[in-house]
């Protein structure tokens, strides 16, 4: 079996699983946030469920729209926090605390290797970079999970993705998913588990895996997962509070498709409007002018994204045609990198630095984007109207990239500032 069909076995008390067959699991994890709580809290009341099935295994987290932007946003925050108190749910956090969902529950060891974890948030799928099936659901099925611990699955088959070879200078796991989201393009691992591996993958720090896992939704996957491995190991070691099982594919495993990548040819690449698949390298969009930037998100908002991001814009300054908004994933991730300095870079480049919130990723608040506006964000979709106008448009790249588009005032790379 693959490590997706092993997962899912032990989760359904059973010694295999196939592809296509309808499972009842039991889940490690319930996550849901400020626009799919609501929802899922109104559910649980109406279906007649009177506590949760674990305190400890259901996770809500205020980031979509919080800190509060208006009435209606500050109403959906208040049913979560008044679910948690009723329920004595264990992790719930509220701002000051919180983080953006898929970067805080890795960083504080809620998700482990072996895990079975759900969420009403599409993005869910980035704990498989911990070798963990994690996937997205809808709030119903939130619902039915809190009650009872269980969820419903139909087995994905798997397709497997090798990369080999060394990467470029500023080449990281955001140019490998978007290379490979182009070429198999928005539906091509449709309900698919996407099983990440090669010596390239193997040499990749967490935060590049926790990049190229959060986007396999963008490919239409079910799941995406990495094998872990000894990075996996030093990453949950010291975080975990629950105990672990790294699980991994058999040689003999089955397999529906399998790509192969050479990295050393992939360079810093950009999705155009507006699809995550229209990718093209970042160098043949320099004409391309800009009036935004984010860094953040749940895809690249960690602080390895900020650190390069600040290498790139260090001793220069934003276009004056342009805004750079900077927002740190988590809070200690605002703590650490403000303890850096990268506060002070950005600052004096004349860029803006925010609380940890998902924000302008799906257009909601902190940076909207008017009709025939143009942004280029770290962030992961790209769709119509993703982050304002229906007119606007999104180019997503890697920090690196949006650093030196900044800078420059249209897509540019970190060599044309001479770094």
């Amino acid at each position: 079996m693959t490590i997706t069909e092993k997962i899912l076995a032990e989760h359904a008390g059973r010694r295999e699983v196939a592809p296509g067959e309808l499972i009842n699991a039991r889940v490690d994890v319930v996550l849901a946030n400020d626009i799919t709580a609501p929802i899922a809290i109104k559910e649980f009341a109406r279906i007649g469920a009177e506590r949760v099935f674990d305190p400890d295994r259901v996770v809500l987290i205020p980031d979509h729209f919080a800190p509060q932007k208006d009435i209606k946003a500050a109403e959906q925050c208040k049913m979560l926090k008044e679910f948690s108190k009723a329920h004595h749910l264990g992790h719930y956090f509220e701002v000051g605390r919180m983080g953006i969902e898929h970067a805080l529950l890795p960083e504080q060891g809620l998700v482990v290797p072996g895990d079975l974890v759900i969420g009403a948030d599409s993005h869910t799928c980035t704990y498989g970079a911990l070798g963990a099936f994690s996937t997205g659901v809808g709030s119903t099925d939130v619902a039915a999970a809190m009650a009872t611990g269980e969820c419903w699955f139909r087995v994905p088959e798997s397709m497997r993705f090798i990369y080999y070879g060394t990467l470029r200078r500023w080449v990281g796991g955001k140019d490998l998913i978007l290379h490979t989201i182009g070429d198999i393009g928005v539906d091509g691992a449709l309900y698919r588990a996407m099983e990440f591996e090669g010596e390239t993958i193997r040499s990749l720090p967490m935060h590049g895996r926790l990049t190229i896992c959060n986007m396999a939704i963008e490919a239409g996957g079910k799941s995406g997962i990495i094998v872990p491995d000894a990075v996996t190991e030093a990453y949950v070691k010291g975080r975990a509070r629950r105990g672990y099982r790294l699980y991994s594919s058999d040689p003999d495993a089955v397999y529906v498709d399998t790509r192969e990548y050479d990295c050393s040819r992939i360079e810093p690449l950009v999705a155009c409007p507006h699809l995550p698949s229209n990718v093209r390298p970042a160098r043949e969009l320099t004409h391309v002018s800009i009036d935004q930037v984010v860094i953040g998100s749940c895809t690249n908002g960690r602080l390895q994204d900020l650190r390069d991001a600040a290498e790139v814009i260090r001793g220069r300054k934003v276009h004056p045609d342009v805004r750079m908004i900077v927002i740190p994933a988590t809070q200690q991730i605002y703590r650490e990198a403000m303890k850096e300095g990268l506060f002070e870079v950005f600052i004096d480049a004349e860029a803006v630095v925010s609380t940890p919130t998902c924000g302008p990723c799906l257009g909601g608040h902190m940076g909207i984007l008017a009709k025939g506006e143009r942004a280029v964000a770290t962030t992961n979709r790209n769709f119509v109207g993703r982050m304002g106008h229906p007119d606007s448009e999104v180019y997503l790249s890697n920090p690196a990239v949006a650093a030196a588009s900044a800078v420059l005032g249209r897509i540019g790379l970190p060599e044309e500032i001479g770094r």
